[in-house]
């Protein structure tokens, strides 16, 4: 019967699954150890700062593995790590204290002052305040590719980048792009392909089977989606995780082992969280799609026929964002975000809640009003997280915070 490998580590070997197991079973049983834990079903939190140091490292193997210090190493992050390994069909995973801590060491351990990495110009607001407050500081080159370019990837990644960056579907914009034809471009030129797969989660997509490199999240949103944990991860090859595992040891980015708990014990409900997520963020794109307050819709695959045939091909779905660009502006948004009843106003995104915020004024707040529109950042963008409520109550709310038109 084949199995998935255990992670690496001699002696810490997590439950072999079988290759055919889904989402939910690896999600639910990747992180149990049947031979520790006293037998305990939930891996427990190892709340400790040290670990009882062997006569011989030797006898490690017998001992079930050594750990030394939790910024090092702890089971309860591996016991987290686990489940992401095996979704995102990775060698290794490791948990970081936050997305922006995955990010940052990901790409710190990988570039060296002079490199350059070519960057969409539409990403996050905090990865696009590191690529442009941080890195220039330590010698590193960014090279933003905007939209137009980013049609062309063979042509945008150049020949001097040493890492490419992107996400897919993008924050806010929603935009999708090509992960194998941006994987063969950035192979081309000996570049790391590095994708941040937060919003759509190894449910929906899986990067690295597309040829990226390397798989960052912020698991403070979906993976761990109770909006009361702060973590990161990153997976992909054991060579490239260790080296970024390396760095967050040395720069102090380990997640605490409490936080680590809360995120495995978010993670074995993803798969049937995010189902609903998806089903509820296309009811709501789709009732809105034609409303007279509403400028422009933006959904993953809507902004033309070539985005919706890259996520037919690349995405099982599209996920529980969406964004409202609201034609009264600034002004309509505010008002929006007045009238809802239950959907929260609140710049996170991911949780079992649906929340609504204005990038503008939360996400995107440190770039100029210039710097936003020519990102495609107006100030009417309301950008929508759906949680896990009946879709009829969503419809409903948003709705009636709408102004006719």
């Amino acid at each position: 019967m084949a199995t998935e490998p255990a992670v690496r580590s001699p002696g810490r070997k997590f439950l072999p699954l079988p290759a055919w197991t889904g989402p939910s079973t690896r999600l639910v049983h990747g992180g149990r150890r049947p031979e520790r834990n006293a037998g305990s079903v939930v891996p427990p939190i190892y709340q400790t700062t040290t670990f009882h140091y062997p006569p011989a490292l030797s006898e490690s193997a017998e001992l079930g593995g050594t750990y030394l210090y939790t910024r090092m190493e702890n089971p309860s992050q591996e016991a987290a790590a686990e489940p992401i390994r095996l979704l995102e069909g990775a060698e290794s995973a490791r948990v970081l204290a936050s997305g922006m801590g995955a990010i940052s060491c990901t790409l710190l351990s990988v570039l060296r002052s002079g490199d350059e990495v070519a960057a969409l110009s539409t990403l996050y607001g905090g990865t696009i305040d590191l690529f442009t407050e941080v890195f220039p500081r330590l010698g590193l080159r960014v090279r933003w590719i905007d939209d137009a370019a980013a049609a062309d990837p063979e042509r945008a990644v150049g020949g001097s980048a040493r890492a490419v960056f992107l996400e897919t579907p993008t924050n806010p914009l929603m935009q999708v792009h090509d992960l194998a034809r941006w994987a063969k471009a950035a192979d081309a030129i000996g570049a790391l392909l590095i994708v941040d797969n937060t919003f759509a989660t190894p449910v929906n997509q899986t990067p690295l089977a597309l040829g990226a490199d390397l798989v960052v999240h912020s698991a403070t949103k979906y993976l761990s989606g109770h909006a009361d944990v702060i973590a990161g991860a990153v997976a992909g090859p054991a060579r490239l995780v260790d080296r970024v595992a390396s760095l967050a040891t040395n720069l102090g980015a380990p997640l605490d082992p409490f936080a680590a708990f809360l995120l495995a014990r978010g993670l074995k409900t993803l798969a049937i969280r995010v189902a609903r997520q998806n089903e509820n963020a296309l009811r709501v794109a789709e009732a809105f799609r034609e409303h007279p307050a509403v400028r422009r819709v933006l959904y993953p695959g809507w902004a033309s026929p070539e985005e919706e045939a890259i996520a037919r091909r690349q995405m099982t779905g599209r996920g529980g964002m969406l964004g409202l660009s609201l034609s009264g502006g600034i002004d309509a948004a505010h008002a929006f975000l007045r009238r809802l009843r239950f959907i929260h106003p609140a710049s996170s995104l991911g949780g079992v809640e649906s929340l609504a915020s204005l990038p503008a004024e939360t996400s995107h707040r440190h770039l100029s009003p210039e710097e936003r529109r020519a990102r495609g950042i107006d100030d009417g963008l309301v950008r929508l997280s759906l949680g896990i409520e009946d879709a009829d109550d969503l419809v409903r709310d948003i709705r009636e915070a709408l102004p006719p038109g």
